[in-house]
């Protein structure tokens, strides 16, 4: 069956190095949860582990290589990793789909949706195997609503949704828990930057683009990195979830 704490447990997150990635490492960390991070750059994921309150350990891993993620499973082989939290992702072009390059598309969704995929591929074995275990994939409410000039990136998310509860019908038998967090816009500098070339598109500005955007949600404004990581802790103690979707949106798909 699905552990219900995520204390005392091994966690692995991908994409731990900065935003989402590194709130949800110290989220875990913060409930009792022995955190592996993994990333690609590992002067962000020894900072990540230095942030911590409790053990963690960095690990280089481009998730989108096929070699590289087994080398992973192969160096973690000892470690008694329970809960899996897909996160590593790439945000891609701002642009509409015609001038979209493939080699564009194929970077988001060898990140996005192949990365989550290898991921599962490798490490899911042992826990079914155990007949225990969370994963949580790191979608989000673009892939659920219509998001102009980033089609590369909602249709990866849309994948991800797909994955994520055909996966949980597969596992979910096993005693391994299945789920996707899907947050909303998150405060950072990924959405300054979408800000920024929005004001350049239109001729506003940059606060302009923004305060239009976060009129849609119905709280008025965009989550936090924090709130992301106490939904994520919030998910792993509710041992009855599987195949769920989780908005966190500040109201931003309902409207």
């Amino acid at each position: 069956m699905p552990e219900a704490e995520p204390a005392e447990r091994t966690a692995l997150v991908t994409g731990g190095g900065n935003g989402l990635g590194r709130a949800m490492c110290h989220a875990l960390s913060a409930a009792g949860a022995r955190v592996i991070v993994v990333g690609r750059t590992r002067s962000a994921l020894d900072e990540t582990v230095a942030g911590m309150s409790g053990e963690g350990v960095a690990v280089n891993c481009d998730v989108a290589d096929p070699d590289a993620v087994a080398a992973l499973a192969e160096q973690l082989a000892g470690e008694h990793v329970s809960i899996l939290v897909n996160n590593a992702g790439v945000a891609g072009p701002v642009a509409p789909l015609t001038e979209i390059d493939p080699t564009e598309w194929d970077a988001v969704f060898a990140a996005n949706v192949r990365g989550t995929y290898l991921m599962c591929r490798a490490f899911l074995p042992a826990m079914t195997e155990r007949g225990a275990g969370d994963v949580v994939n790191i979608a989000s409410v673009s892939g659920k609503r219509p998001l102009a000039r980033r089609t590369p990136y909602c249709a990866s998310k849309a994948a991800v949704l797909g994955l994520t509860t055909t996966l949980a019908a597969e596992v979910g038998p096993l005693g391994v828990a299945v789920n996707a967090l899907s947050p909303g816009p998150v405060e950072g500098p990924r959405m300054a930057r979408n800000f920024r070339l929005e004001a350049e598109r239109t001729g506003r500005t940059a606060e302009q683009a923004e305060e239009e955007f976060v009129s849609r949600a119905a709280l008025g404004r965009m989550v936090t990195e924090d709130e992301v990581g106490a939904a994520l802790v919030a998910m792993l103690r509710m041992p009855g979830l599987c195949a769920a979707d989780i908005d966190l949106s500040a109201g931003m798909v309902g409207r």
